[in-house]
């Protein structure tokens, strides 16, 4: 069986499929809640044979949304920052804050016209909460966009998509979907391949943003 058909890793690969294989180590996980949004990621970041275990990969866009990005270290930092920074300038400029879905569909845009020119290897999940409540965008690194209840990134996908499908439910409140995410956690911890050091979780509500970081051996469901 090729290592192309499984996505398993080789010494026979490229160093651009060793790169790609690392990158999909990575894993976000995003839940839309009640009157909130939780976004989960691994604060592992490979850089060369450096590991770090400390990364925040969830940028504060403003005081109601947060935009999570796995991929390509410099590619997360420089877009990540450079949508932030212009999310900022909207609201300066026209005195208004963009909505949620105007931030997803501007971030899509900035996505698809670098895949033409120079592309971004980042994929991002988008949550935030205005007067029409709370919303979750799925966006990947050709800028495809979906506004879904629950999403996923990296190759952990395979195993926590369905236990998001089995036990989500709408109208979920904090701590169910802390619950939620700790059975996600859970199940990386007995099937996935890579070890996670801990997952740091952004829950982003009409009042502002909350931080906490779960450390994966005293996840306990």
């Amino acid at each position: 069986v090729s290592t192309q058909s499984t996505g398993l890793y080789s010494l026979n690969n490229s160093p651009k499929q060793t790169k790609d294989f690392v990158n999909n180590m990575e894993t976000a996980i995003g839940i839309k809640l009640k009157d909130a949004v939780l976004i989960a990621v691994n604060t592992d970041c490979f850089r060369s044979i450096v590991k770090l275990n400390d990364a925040d990969k969830i940028k504060e866009l403003d005081r109601t949304k947060i935009l999570a990005a796995v991929g390509e270290h410099g590619d997360r930092e420089a877009f990540c920052e450079y949508i932030q920074k212009n999310v900022s300038l909207y609201a300066i400029r026209n005195n208004l804050a963009l909505s949620t879905q105007g931030a997803a569909n501007f971030t899509r845009h900035e996505l698809a016209h670098a895949l033409r020119s120079g592309p971004y290897n980042v994929n991002l999940l988008l949550g935030g909460v205005d007067e029409d409540g709370p919303s979750l965008y799925f966006m990947d690194y050709l800028a495809s966009l979906n506004k879904l209840n629950f999403a996923v990134h990296g190759y952990s996908s395979n195993f926590i998509l369905s236990t998001l499908d089995k036990y989500y439910k709408e109208g979920l409140s904090v701590e169910e979907g802390f619950h939620l995410l700790r059975l996600c956690i859970n199940e990386l911890k007995k099937r996935f391949l890579v070890r996670n050091v801990a997952f740091l979780v952004k829950v982003v509500t009409v009042a502002g943003v909350s931080v906490t970081t779960l450390n994966v051996e005293d996840v306990q469901v």
